[in-house]
């Protein structure tokens, strides 16, 4: 079932108002039509079973047939600390933490960070990546649209994770298996968790030894060396699998 994401004040007495690109969308790409079927959510919590009642020129009118509180978000919010990879990766990398339950995601600039953006530029890759969030929280059926935040320096970062009840960083010369483990045990109950994830290269030792002086924990993903766009999904799977409720 198609799904789209409004704002609250456009819930009023039992009916949606649907503005903006999504009108064209469900138009002439879906070819809806009065009497359909969607599903829509508010990003604050409420989702709503919607049929078509009418379409205007710059707006759909939706019914609502049903209601309820969103079930899909983790009781955890996860905040991917990403560092800026080359190429589309980044993309990808939106794409599939959205899916996996991210709450929000911030792009760093490292020592080690290749990708030079100009603020027009930066502007402009924000746009588009907090798109590819949107498209992603529909397809997965998330309760919230995930955000993009701007870029932020490493300190930047580090300093806004201080706010996280948890923070971790994979790094090759964290102890073994049973102590990641034990780590990570110890996050049950946490309402906010964040994850450092170098870019191609890694993170400098200067970069891991300010992190760790702030409180994130090294952490290991085992004996294998991962790539950027693996290494924070495969932490964002673990955290999933960690908190998801039943």
């Amino acid at each position: 079932m198609p799904r789209f994401f409004v704002t609250p004040s456009q819930v009023q007495n039992g009916a949606i108002v649907i503005q903006g690109n999504d009108v064209n969308h469900i138009k002439n790409v879906l070819r809806m039509r009065p009497g359909d079927e969607l599903s829509v959510s508010d990003g604050s919590g409420m989702d709503y079973f919607c049929t078509i009642r009418s379409f205007n020129r710059d707006e759909v009118c939706l019914s609502i047939e049903n209601s309820w509180k969103s079930y899909v978000e983790l009781p955890v919010k996860l905040y991917l600390f990403q560092g800026l990879p080359k190429g589309d990766k980044m993309e990808l990398i939106i794409q599939k933490a959205v899916e996996l339950g991210v709450y929000e995601i911030i792009p760093v600039r490292t020592k080690r960070v290749v990708v030079k953006l100009d603020e027009k530029k930066e502007t402009k890759k924000i746009a588009r990546w907090q798109q590819i969030a949107e498209s992603g929280a529909k397809q997965s059926g998330r309760g919230i649209i995930p955000e993009v935040k701007p870029v932020m320096s490493f300190k930047d970062a580090i300093d806004y994770a201080k706010n996280l009840e948890g923070v971790l960083i994979p790094y090759e010369k964290a102890e073994g298996m049973n102590k990641t483990r034990e780590i990570i045990k110890g996050l049950k109950g946490k309402k906010s968790v964040g994850i450092f994830i170098g870019p191609e290269g890694g993170f400098d030792e200067q970069e891991i030894e300010a992190a760790m002086n702030s409180g994130v924990e090294p952490v290991t993903l085992g004996r294998r060396i991962l790539r950027t766009e693996t290494a924070g999904l495969t932490m964002l799977s673990i955290l999933m699998f960690e908190f998801e409720e039943e």
